[in-house]
Formats: structure tokens, sequence, C-alpha cells
């Protein structure tokens, strides 16, 4: 029997299972870890002492579970992305990683790269304009504050590249990844941006690009003895966790979309031809020569525990039983989310948290149940900027954040769509091990693990009211912007 390894390093903790070709899950591990937030708007990773640690301790632990009868035949890691991961030529790390968009400290790169490219340019070329989500500012702004770091550089790698690089010496990086490195990667034609990756990397030499199922090499010697892997297993090349995940519920047609309830919220949209969008960003996708849309907030889960914390602590199932009690509507209280600023569709690392219509008679169960449903009418803004490009036609919901009643219903009742939640909702780990299933070729390329489990349908009798209130919602912002960006400036 054929196993295969799936490694997944998410932003607090890494899992791993061990998968046949069937599909079936025989083992899995977790190992939970935090990120670093040393200054205000740096969020890091010490890239050795916790990814590659993790994995070697994952590694091991589920190598030790194949049954006798068993042989693991190929491995998959995917990762939090994109990040900035710079190393010596020996793939060591020469500073801690840089993370995806709640990484906001280059935004004066962002703003002079904007300035001499040209914003039309950037989206006419990257498919996305430049916001914290970008690598090419981080690259840019070590460069600029970290130059001794940046000239010792002989190697950038994303989160899955930098694993795969440990495991292999292989020096790649995924199509996805790099078109999320903007903008240094010309989304339409599926390569690197010469002219611009020659200004930003300099000398720094760019990774051979791959697709995230492509075996890129075997696991060395060296990695074999610090993994407890066999050396010479085949090891596929990865990509960004949330496209992982999509990739492992089903998400691969044109119109399949995932909605990602996690710390924060992150979506993806298949699509079938090139587009463009400022609020969102355009990338490759995962199988080749696939495109999608994808969008991200700052917050989600985490405005949530900020808000039990605040409260007292309360237990999740007291906090769900005093926002069940509340009508849908909050009695007139609305929130905007933005506690941690905001990315997709408004992409302002000053926005800030909006109360509006608190009243002495709104409890904690209106501050929990505005809180949901502030975070829906955010992504019924994005899905119907995904809408502009390929309209729908299904729609899976992931991640922990489904457990909630509230939220998942609040998403439903505010955007219109019916979601459905797949029977196996392990995550990206489980889809690193259907990418190295069909990159070693142990299973078809359209092979697909994904079962739907159950449906979170919209309720009719909510619509008029969320329509009309997500019209009083979308107002708030740009009512409230130049006020609150007085005040980020003071905090």
């Amino acid at each position: 029997m054929d196993l295969l390894l799936g490694i997944d390093m998410g932003t607090g903790s890494t899992k791993g299972v061990l998968v046949d070709t069937a599909g079936n899950v025989l083992a899995s591990e977790t190992i939970a870890h935090a990120i670093d937030l040393p200054r205000p708007g740096w969020a890091e990773v010490d890239a050795d002492a916790v990814w590659w640690r993790e994995v070697c301790a994952i590694s091991a632990a589920l190598t030790a579970e194949i049954p006798p009868h068993a042989r693991l035949a190929a491995m998959c890691v995917s990762g939090v992305g994109p990040c900035l991961v710079l190393c010596d030529a020996d793939a060591r790390p020469l500073r801690p990683a840089i993370l995806y968009g709640i990484d906001t400290r280059a935004h004066a790169e962002i703003e002079s790269l904007t300035e001499e490219f040209g914003e039309q340019n950037i989206l006419d070329q990257a498919g996305t304009l430049l916001s914290s989500q970008a690598v090419g500012p981080k690259i840019e702004w070590v460069r600029r504050h970290e130059p001794e770091v940046f000239d010792r550089a002989a190697r950038w790698y994303g989160s899955n590249s930098y694993i795969a690089a440990k495991l292999t010496g292989s020096y790649v990086m995924d199509h996805h990844t790099a078109s999320q490195c903007d903008p240094l990667y010309l989304t339409r034609e599926f390569t690197w941006n010469r002219e611009w990756t020659d200004r930003i990397c300099g000398s720094l030499p760019l990774p051979e690009l791959v697709w995230p199922s492509d075996i890129i090499g075997a696991v060395s010697a060296a990695a074999a003895a610090e993994t407890g892997l066999p050396a010479g297993l085949p090891v596929a090349a990865g990509t960004v966790d949330a496209f992982s995940e999509a990739f492992s519920v089903g998400v691969r047609r044109p119109g399949d979309q995932m909605l990602m309830y996690g710390s924060t919220m992150f979506l993806v949209q298949v699509i079938d031809e090139y587009h463009s969008d400022p609020a969102l960003w355009t990338t490759a996708g995962v199988e080749p020569g696939s495109l999608a849309l994808a969008a991200g907030t700052s917050t989600a889960g985490t405005l949530i525990g900020w808000l039990q914390n605040l409260t007292g602590g309360p237990s999740f199932d007291e906090l769900t039983a005093e926002a069940l009690n509340v009508p849908a509507g909050s009695e007139g209280l609305l929130m905007l989310p933005y506690l941690a600023g905001e990315r997709t569709p408004v992409f302002d690392p000053r926005a800030r948290g909006v109360l509006a219509g608190l009243e002495l008679r709104h409890g904690r169960g209106h501050l929990f149940r505005a809180a949901y449903e502030g975070i829906a009418f955010g992504i019924r803004q994005i899905l119907d900027r995904f809408d502009d490009a390929h309209r729908a036609t299904r729609t899976v919901a992931v991640g922990g954040g489904i457990k909630s009643p509230v939220w998942a219903q609040a998403i439903s009742d505010i955007t219109g769509r019916t979601q459905l939640v797949p029977e196996q909702a392990i995550g990206a780990s489980y889809g690193d091990a259907l990418l190295a299933a069909i990159g070693a070729g142990l299973v078809a390329p359209d092979t697909d693990w994904a079962r739907v489990a159950r449906e979170i349908t919209p309720d009719e009798a909510n619509r008029a009211m969320y329509d009309d209130l997500f019209g009083t919602w979308a107002q708030l912002y740009p009512a409230t912007r130049e006020q609150v960006h007085r005040l980020a400036d003071i905090g």
C-alpha cells in the first residue's frame, strides 16, 4: 500500500497527515506555535526553529505510524504565504521570515514602487496592485533597512519552498506563490517579470518556477537524518496553504470558490480567463495553466477572540448562546471589523474598527453578533467583485469558524449563497497529500477526494433586512476613513 505525507505550516500550528491513495487518513499530528510580533506592523517566524523543526518532528512521528505492509511513496509541504525567507547558499535563514499581509512594515516601499512603476502598469502586468500582501516591497524593505542581510542573501523563498530546499536542495518556487510576489511575476504569461525582478532583486537569483504538484527532487541523506524520512523520497513543490486547502475540497473548476474561516478569512475562486481587479488578487492557480482570484481579510477569528477576552473570557458556548438570542441585524448595531487594518477590498493598513448605532440596551451578545455580521458584510463585498470575473457555481466553506452557527449562518444570509461543508475538513495538509499523489503518478491528475457533508442555506426571511443594512455598512468606511486615519497616526 502506497502512502502520502502532507504537511502544512499554518499561522498557529503545523499539521501533518498520512493518507492512502484513496484519500483515507491513517494518522495525523499537530504542533502549535506562535508568530512573533516584535514591532507594530511586523509579523515574523523563525523559519528554522519553528517551520523546519516542526516539519522534522511531524515527519518522524508520522513515519513511525506507517504499517509494516505499506510504504511512504511521496510527500508535499504547504505553508502560510506569501512570505519572504532570505537565506544563504546553504538554505540557512539570515533573518526571521517576514509573513504575508499581516506584516505591514513595507508601506513606504509600496508607495515608492507604485510611483516608480505606475499603478496601472502594475495592475496590467502583475494583475494585482501592491499591498501588504506583496513580497516585492518586502524585499525592497530589507534592501533599504537591512542592507547587510540583503548583501549576504543568496536565495529567497516562500515558506513551502524553504522547506523544499531543506528537504531536497532544490531552489524552486511554485507558480502560485510566485504570482503573489507582486510585482515580480507576469501573471498572464506565467513567468518572472525580468525587468522588475532585476530592479528589486538585483543580483539575488530567481528560483526556478514549477507547479505545485511537480516533483522537484528527493529527500537528501542529510534531511533524512533530521526528519526520519526515507532518503530518496519524492517531494512535490507544494504551494500557499489556502490554495492547497481549496484544492483539497474540490475547488478546481471555474466558478468554484472557497471561504476559509480562520483567524482571518481567505477566499479563493477559480476563473476561466485572466481578469484583474484593483480590489482583489489575481494569481496563478494550483493546476498547471490555471488562474484564480484571491482575497483576504486582516481579522476574523482574531476579532472574536479579542472580544472574548475583552468581555471577561466567557466560553465559546456562552457567547454563541448570547449571540443567538440577539435578532439578525443586531438591533441596529453595525461593526467595521478593521481592528488590524484591512486587506481586500480596501487595502488600508490604517483602517480601524468602528461601532455604529451603539445604545445602552446593547449587550455582549449584540457585540458578538455585530462582529460576525461585520465580517460577513466584508465577505459580501469581496464575493460581489468575484462575480464580476466569473459567476460562482459552488461555494465551499472550510475552517474552524464554521463551527459557529452564528458566523456561518450570517455569511449565507448576508451573501445569499449556500455553503457546502466538506466531509473531510482536515485542511491544507490533506491537499498536500493529494498533490504528492498526483505528482508521483499514483493517482490520475483529476482525482478529487472531496465529499460534501452538509449545506448551510440562506434564510430568505432575513434577506431584505440584510440588504438594507449592507448599504449602510458599506458607507461606514468611506465616511470615517479620514477620522480613523488621524487616530491611527496618534496610536
